[in-house]
């Protein structure tokens, strides 16, 4: 009987503190408008409005070390149904938060660490880096409409400041072409910051509020020093 109730106190414990999230779960009316609008929904089995039901009734460990969190792609388009208003997307990327670093799949986790200490996701050299905008805008260069076509790095009182995505400068080089030719186009005064220019917070998608602060105010950082007023954030 002794060991019984102490299994139902650490069960109302993990219910308290799932039930102190400012997250509206708990006025869930199960009617399944989420599970019908997610893209993920069905993947693994996974239903978002059985993820709710859980972290309810206070099932802390079995939804922190469930596959099911790591599904979501925190489109919002169950919240946007959702008659109840439950924040299902911040209830998921708070369930991120409680897994242990170590243990978060993928590339994620590796992948922030080395934003933090280097700037970016991929650890690639400064050098590299101008290297590879400095080779796609010879590329562009070669296009006609574009011979005087020049990417402008680190200059001072632009327009607008860029980001990028790291995957732009690994697999998706053309990708940049877009961007540039537009901004060259309509004559836009842009650049590019040659040091921590990460456009991909993976702070933000493993829950990792700390780490997502710092890589903002890098780019706040940018942004301040450059003294420039406007941001493309193309994530």
């Amino acid at each position: 009987m002794e060991q019984a109730c102490n299994v139902i106190n650490m069960d109302q414990l993990a219910h308290e503190r799932f039930a102190s999230w400012q997250f509206s779960q708990d006025f869930c009316v199960t009617c399944g408008l989420c599970s019908s609008s997610c893209p993920a929904s069905g993947i693994d089995g996974f239903d978002p409005r059985k993820l709710i039901r859980m972290v309810s009734l206070g099932l802390e460990n079995e939804v922190i070390e469930a596959r099911w969190p790591w599904i979501c792609t925190m489109c919002a388009k169950c919240e946007y149904v959702c008659p109840a208003g439950v924040n299902i997307p911040a209830v998921v990327r708070s369930i991120r938060g409680l897994r242990d670093r170590e243990k978060v799949p993928g590339i994620l986790h590796k992948g922030l660490a080395a934003a933090l200490e280097s700037g970016n996701n991929l650890s690639l050299p400064k050098e590299d880096f101008v290297f590879i905008l400095e080779d796609v805008a010879e590329e562009i260069r070669e296009e006609p409409g574009f011979e005087d076509f020049s990417v402008p790095v680190d200059k001072k009182g632009a327009n607008l400041l860029t980001t990028i995505h790291n995957k732009l400068v690994n697999t998706h080089t053309e990708d940049l072409k877009h961007w540039w030719k537009i901004f060259h186009a309509a004559k836009e005064d842009w650049t590019i910051p040659s040091d921590n220019w990460e456009g991909t917070n993976w702070g933000l998608f493993t829950g990792d509020d700390e780490s997502m602060k710092i890589m903002v105010s890098r780019i706040v950082g940018n942004m301040e020093n450059l003294n420039i007023q406007n941001l493309l954030w193309p994530e």
